[in-house]
């Protein structure tokens, strides 16, 4: 077990010197674009699944058919359906690979270059700064960082 910061590469509340107000703008609307690459891949890993299951009951189907004395329309769906690929070329793993080995890789090494390059790493600038200006300092939860793993104090 290690014990890395939970708040490693967050800001705390803290904008890194001398990143304006437009970067700022700029890094959080890139950072939710990639929430959304994020959610658009947490989908397409359910289409993945939900293929997968329905070619399970597919074959459950043309088994029943074939037990029914339905052999002609079992055969049918075993010939055309089965097997055959949801895109040209592909089954549902490989969309999924091909998607997370292209768009969504490059998206995301492109992201974490930006925030490299203009915010020291640092994520969720953005998102931080609001928080700060939200919280109530001193009310119980709206501590600006969750507590130390050594029991320091962090923050006002």
């Amino acid at each position: 077990m290690t014990s890395r910061d939970p708040t490693a590469g967050s800001s705390r509340g803290r904008r890194p010197h001398g990143i304006d107000d437009k970067t700022v703008a700029a890094l959080g609307k890139l950072s939710e674009a990639l929430e959304m690459v994020e959610r658009a891949r947490g989908h397409l890993y359910s289409f993945h699944q939900l293929i997968g299951g329905a070619d399970k009951c597919l074959g459950d189907a043309v088994d029943q058919l074939g037990e029914a004395g339905h052999e002609q329309l079992a055969d049918r769906l075993r010939t055309e359906l089965i097997g055959l690929n949801v895109l040209d070329g592909r089954w549902t793993f490989q969309v999924v690979e091909e998607f997370d080995d292209g768009y969504w890789t490059t998206f995301r090494d492109l992201e974490q270059h930006a925030r490299d390059t203009l915010a020291g790493g640092i994520r969720h600038v953005l998102e931080a700064e609001v928080k700060e200006s939200n919280r109530t300092p001193g009310r119980p939860g709206h501590a600006p960082a969750p507590p130390r793993r050594d029991g320091a104090a962090d923050g006002p």
